[in-house]
């Protein structure tokens, strides 16, 4: 499904969150607050907006996808970064990296489609350094009635329907993006998830009103 919808992923990203979504992800880097060089992996990292972010930031990163379609997109996008970034097919359950090798580790919107979410969490602390931390941005289940709302018509009606328009591939691809978040964890049993996987939560943030929310958990042994 992802494969198919890879060729126009940036570009529905873009329309569909009225470009929201660049400034969600510059928050997340903001907060984790690396230094220069710090190693980074971008893990669900699509066709690299995040990874290509962390890289203009002046971080060491790696992107990191199951979906070999989306990293091939990313290795053409012609960005204007500081040094190349490898493109590493991967499972988030089972990550070919060595243990301690990044100071960070950072998830948008992707932890939700991994199979075993709680699996992935405690890979991700293994490949993480002492005291490194993890950013999470992901749609949650919005417990604002009136937001909930917005966002389910939004993206029950009006998003398949762009989705369709501009030949983005499978339309069924955006539909079951609210249906992933409707049977998603909620943002406070995600965090007792981090926490089970050796994180401490230092960070709980809603972003436009609690579309998105930002959780950033710092590893701890």
């Amino acid at each position: 499904m992802f494969g198919e919808i890879a060729p126009r992923y940036d570009f529905l990203n873009r329309l569909l969150s009225f470009g929201i979504d660049r400034s969600w992800r510059k928050r997340a880097i903001r907060r984790l607050a690396l230094a220069p060089g710090s190693a980074v992996l971008d893990l669900c990292c699509g066709t690299g907006d995040l990874a290509f972010a962390f890289s203009t930031s002046g971080a060491k990163v790696c992107g990191a996808d199951f979906t070999l379609p989306m990293l091939s997109v990313a290795q053409r996008r012609k960005e204007n970064v500081k040094q190349s970034i490898p493109w590493v097919q991967a499972d988030a359950q089972a990550l070919p990296f060595t243990e301690e090798q990044f100071a960070a580790v950072s998830i948008a919107f992707g932890i939700r489609n991994v199979e075993d979410p709680q699996k992935a969490l405690r890979e991700c602390h293994r490949v993480l350094q002492p005291g490194g931390k993890i950013a999470v941005l992901e749609f949650f289940p919005i417990p604002n009635p009136v937001w909930r709302g917005m966002f389910r018509f939004y993206f029950l009606h009006v998003l398949p329907l762009i989705a369709k328009v501009v030949r983005a591939g499978r339309t069924g691809a955006y539909r079951y993006l609210p249906e992933s978040v409707d049977q998603f964890a909620s943002s406070e049993q995600f965090a007792a998830w981090m926490e089970d996987a050796g994180f401490r939560v230092v960070c709980d943030q809603a972003l436009t009103g609690g579309v998105a929310r930002l959780l950033i958990g710092e590893r701890i042994d």
